[in-house]
């Protein structure tokens, strides 16, 4: 495992060649190519450093860390088919972002979620452009492949025994006919596997560990932690710098090269409202000076609806919770006929039920759960500011389960993984079914969805690359129509993948590192 580094303080210039904003998967990934190319870069984050943390390097208290002083706190608005339920949307508010709070998964899809993007209007996206940086990001337990990448900076394991639990997701799909495949990251991620985890000794490998450890004390890089990002500095065309808070003043610091926008799918749009850029429209309701207009800030938001669980007794204690609590996952198609799978599952070491389960049903005693979702949801949602201030209120409205065809495949998916629990081979381990407590009608399947649809946390494509009107950044991530200023966070993302956002939005640092130095 990595030392753990310290931050060095550093005075702050007036100046850099390049400003980063946001540590996370795209910000750090960005910020780490720069760095090694000779780049003055200051990496701007809003949150604290959060090196050493227990809680955060210990894989199994991850769950915690939401709603903690790591995470921003934020809500998605109530919605018809979730009935009417606030939703929270974990957002890592530390050095590395997401990465330093959620699952820890390392998955990237399937390889026609990226052709999918070229289709949409993002040129030069295909899976074959991308591969070859996803392959630069890893570390590759079992070596370098055609797939799979060695010497990167996120090191990728599996855990080194697999739970119970974890077995049992994987014994159960597969009695139901789902093929068992070795790597959900190979060729096909179709099938019951093991999991790919950031984690490497027992401890989180987050972004801020792989990317920005082994270079905090370069001297062509300043990092500001607990700095927020106020606004953007746009003179004649062009963004020249930003705007932020240190010790809690404001402080304007220049851009010579340009800007980097990496602040994740709800802030870096935010972030360009705030600064002027955005819809006439929404604007002009919040008060704000229209500087540069793209009316597709904002739009085009996406999440995966998770079905927080389907709760089983269990026959025996369960033990300590390993690894991140779960182990495994499983890819399958809600109907025949597909083109690629739709549907996701993944194990629980205990319950995982959403509240309004947890008042419906007992779930006393030793438990385990299944949690699913959608990974090709059709549902599109929409970001608004609230108030046209720092730290103002939001709208983040992803519209879970909106689409008919989204609620048909989810109630599929609670069909298969109470088939998969209850498969016989998992007879040593299942006692009977605790949320829901029985096969359900359709009616009453529909109710428990509402009540148990949650977020992977997979927010994205709120200032979505392509070509078009409503697009926000071109092909290369600049934003359109104004120099000096790229993004590279999920926010990019034209059609949410199939998978855990943190792989994908990495691979995207990594190309938005090679647009920015001429090398693509």
């Amino acid at each position: 495992m990595t030392a753990l580094p310290l931050l060095p303080m550093k005075p702050l210039a007036g100046g850099y060649d390049v400003i980063v904003v946001g540590s996370g998967s795209g910000g750090a990934a960005v910020t780490r190519r720069l760095v090694d190319a000779g780049v003055a870069v200051l990496l701007v984050e809003a949150g604290p450093a959060g090196i050493g943390v227990e809680e955060i390097e210990d894989p199994a208290q991850w769950v915690p860390l939401m709603r903690s002083r790591w995470d921003w706190g934020y809500d998605y608005a109530p919605a018809p088919h979730v009935d009417g339920r606030v939703i929270g949307i974990p957002r890592g508010r530390v050095l590395g972002g997401s990465t330093a709070i959620n699952a820890m998964m390392w998955y990237r899809g399937h390889p026609m979620d990226y052709d999918i993007w070229e289709a949409a209007g993002a040129a030069g996206w295909s899976f074959a452009d991308c591969l070859p940086y996803f392959r630069k990001c890893e570390d590759w337990e079992d070596g370098e492949t055609e797939f799979r990448g060695a010497g990167g900076p996120l090191r990728i394991e599996r855990e080194t025994e697999i739970h119970p639990v974890a077995q049992a997701l994987i014994d159960g799909a597969a009695a139901i006919g789902i093929p068992v495949i070795d790597d959900p990251n190979g060729p096909d991620n179709e099938g019951a596997a093991r999991s790919n985890f950031n984690i490497a000794g027992g401890r989180r490998w987050s972004s801020a560990t792989g990317y920005l450890w082994p270079i905090l004390d370069r001297p062509n890089l300043t990092v500001v932690t607990e700095s927020l990002a106020i606004s953007l500095l746009i003179e004649n065309g062009r963004c020249v710098g930003v705007r932020h808070l240190v010790d809690g003043k404001v402080v304007e610091t220049r851009a010579h090269d340009r800007v980097v926008l990496a602040a994740g799918a709800i802030d870096t749009p935010r972030l360009l409202m705030l600064s002027g850029i955005g819809d006439p429209a929404e604007l002009a309701r919040l008060g704000l000076p229209l500087v540069h207009a793209l009316p597709g800030v904002g739009r085009n938001l996406q999440d995966h609806p998770l079905a927080q669980a389907c709760v089983v007794r269990s026959k025996r204690p369960l033990g300590p919770v390993t690894g991140n609590g779960g182990g495994s996952m499983v890819n399958w198609k809600s109907r025949p006929g597909l083109p690629q799978p739709d549907l996701h599952a993944f194990p629980v070491q205990g319950n995982s039920a959403e509240p309004p389960l947890r008042a419906r049903y007992d779930l006393s005693g030793d438990v385990f759960s299944f949690g699913f979702g959608l990974m090709r949801s059709k549902s599109v949602g929409h970001l608004r500011l609230l108030e046209g201030r720092p730290g103002g209120a939001l709208e983040i409205q992803p519209n879970y389960l909106a689409e008919p065809e989204d609620r048909e495949a989810m109630l599929a998916a609670l069909e298969q993984v109470m088939d998969m629990a209850a498969a016989p081979v998992n007879a040593h381990l299942f006692d009977g079914f605790a949320a829901p407590d029985r096969r359900l009608s359709r009616a009453e399947a529909e109710t428990f969805l509402k009540e148990a649809c949650s977020t992977f946390f997979h927010t994205c494509g709120t200032c979505r690359m392509g070509e078009d009107d409503l697009a926000v950044v071109d092909s290369r991530l600049s934003l359109r129509g104004l120099d000096g200023l790229t993004v590279a966070d999920a926010s990019v993302i034209p059609v949410i993948p199939t998978c855990n956002t943190h792989a994908p939005t990495t691979m995207i640092g990594e190309r938005a590192a090679s647009f920015v130095l001429g090398l693509a």
